[in-house]
């Protein structure tokens, strides 16, 4: 899973795929992934349901 941080106030969530808004503020597509361990991949864009590839 990654980790999600909206740009406007600071919030994080951790989700396979990018949230469309903030949880917090409600901001749209200010999601920005945090950066993790290499070893670790996200699975958007896998055989996942629910999980659309984000552009």
């Amino acid at each position: 899973m990654a980790v999600w941080k909206c740009s406007s106030c600071g919030e994080t969530k951790e989700s396979r795929c990018k949230p469309k808004k903030c949880p917090k503020c409600g901001e749209m597509n200010t999601m920005v992934k945090q950066e993790t361990e290499p070893s670790q991949t996200s699975s958007c864009g896998s055989k996942k349901k629910g999980c659309k590839k984000v552009g």
